[in-house]
């Protein structure tokens, strides 16, 4: 799977990266420490994958699609985004009859989400802070819950590398052709 990312972002152009990796911490009705891989697609497109947990009841991962706005050139950018987010989570609810508060826990839950932030690439790392609401669709009793994240990732594929294999294959591909 790595090998697939790898290779496909030889073909694509946009951020100051082709792919990062680190540490994502996360506050929301839990606070979370997790990691965080990006990997840019297209033109201004990329794919995040986030793996985080409380390190008690409540682990998630999140599959997100985002679209980067340059700001300032391409080491500035605000994104938006949406994807899905699978785990297990604790939930309550009110019982409104004894007026009391029921936890449950180990619940699996699906749910949709949506991301807006901005980040910034210098010196080989990205640093970003953003809002990932999550709308629950199966699992939980309450149907929105919001996340507040900060996360700090290591450049692994530079621009400047992506730019030197895309050379490269070109190259190789014009001498097959030959």
């Amino acid at each position: 799977m790595f090998v697939f990312f790898v290779c496909l972002s030889v073909l694509v152009n946009a951020q100051k990266y082709g792919n990062t990796l680190g540490l994502r911490l996360g506050n929301g009705p839990y606070r979370t420490i997790g990691m965080s891989f990006e990997q840019r697609l297209f033109k201004h497109v990329s794919f995040e994958g986030i793996f985080q947990s409380d390190l008690s009841r409540n682990t998630l991962a999140h599959g997100l699609i985002k679209h980067h706005h340059p700001v300032l050139g391409k080491r500035i950018n605000l994104y938006t985004g949406a994807g899905m987010s699978f785990g297990i989570e604790e939930s309550s609810y009110k019982n409104t009859a004894d007026k009391e508060v029921i936890t449950t826990y180990g619940n699996s839950t699906l749910g949709a989400d949506l991301i807006a932030g901005a980040e910034l690439t210098i010196l080989g790392l990205t640093f970003s802070v953003d809002y990932k609401p999550n709308l629950n669709l199966v699992g939980r009793e309450n149907w929105y819950q919001g996340q507040v994240g900060i996360s700090l990732r290591k450049v692994l594929l530079s621009d400047k590398e992506l730019k030197k294999k895309r050379r490269k294959k070109k190259r190789k591909k014009r001498r097959e052709d030959r």
